[in-house]
């Protein structure tokens, strides 16, 4: 794994138009981060990592923002919501978000966390993430 592949679902699809809410932009970086964009979300909210956080990763708190990651969790499950997924509580994406100053994240490769938070809101796996093209 690794490189950069992006997914982005709009219009009820994967690959669909992503400024039409709600929406979802998720950036896999090289198998360590992906970045989560989700609107709506309340201000100040709508984006969190998996696997790593940048500024961690990089050890460079320029590389990105503190994340609430509390408020994150519960702002995606209302935007689960928007999606048609039925029961998502907040604190099931919470255990999937990237940690500050992280060892080693849960799974080995962050394209498996991406998947389970795909599941978990019940979209289909976006083609690109088992391995065909990505969409960006």
């Amino acid at each position: 794994m690794g490189g950069f592949e992006g997914f982005v679902y709009g219009d009820g699809a994967w690959g669909g138009d992503g400024t039409v809410e709600p929406s979802l932009r998720i950036e896999v970086h090289d198998g360590d981060i992906a970045t989560v964009d989700f609107a709506p979300a309340p201000p100040g909210l709508g984006r969190f990592y998996l696997g790593f956080q940048p500024r961690d990763f990089f050890d460079d708190p320029a590389e990105s923002a503190p994340v609430d990651l509390e408020a994150e969790a519960e702002a995606f499950a209302e935007w689960a919501l928007l999606v048609g997924a039925v029961d998502v509580e907040a604190k099931h994406v919470r255990r999937l978000l990237a940690e500050e100053h992280v060892d080693e994240p849960e799974d080995t490769f962050v394209e498996e966390t991406v998947e389970r938070l795909i599941r978990l809101v019940g979209l289909p796996i976006p083609e690109g993430l088992e391995g065909g093209s990505g969409l960006l």
